[in-house]
């Protein structure tokens, strides 16, 4: 009973497509659909290709536009108290800026109390420095120190008209 009912089945669907062979309108029509269709296919990734060739080249744009982008160090300081309250941002280039500005926070005698530290596109410091004891220093030096320290380690100058702000200095 089952295998009669598989052979009707297969008998109806052997039909059906010797029909659609031998119609040739259907088999046309049948074409002409799967064309368009794998045209329109071919459109589709033909614009995500070029949008994503586009996108390519703005983001090396981009990246070459950073390399090449220049940030000018800001260096402010601000005395609260017996603290001073030390701003610095300059560009992320050269590393170790945190190193040479320590140094320079020691060569002038002052303790760090606390600091905040962020380098991902570019170097950025707060601290609040106290003096070890010694009453000369002042806003000025401080500020002059730290801007020759992160100057002379990139084997810049100072005052060569690089765009240097110090807006704290006093």
């Amino acid at each position: 009973m089952v295998t009669k009912l598989r052979r009707r089945t297969a008998v109806s669907r052997r039909k059906r497509l010797h029909l659609m062979q031998t119609n040739p309108k259907s088999v046309r029509y049948f074409n002409k659909n799967v064309v368009l269709h794998f045209h329109k296919l071919k459109i589709k990734l033909e614009e995500l290709q070029r949008e994503c060739q586009n996108l390519r080249v703005m983001r090396n744009e981009y990246f070459t536009l950073l390399k090449h982008i220049q940030i000018p160090k800001e260096v402010k300081v601000e005395k609260i108290g017996e603290q001073f309250v030390v701003r610095v941002v300059c560009s992320n280039k050269g590393g170790y800026k945190l190193v040479w500005i320590l140094s320079a926070f020691d060569e002038l005698g002052l303790d760090v109390v606390r600091a905040s530290v962020s380098c991902s596109h570019l170097f950025s410091m707060e601290a609040i420095a106290e003096a070890q004891g010694q009453e000369g220093t002042g806003i000025r030096e401080i500020t002059l120190a730290l801007l020759k320290a992160i100057d002379e380690k990139q084997g810049g100058e100072m005052g060569n008209g690089d765009g240097c702000n110090t807006g704290g200095v006093h």
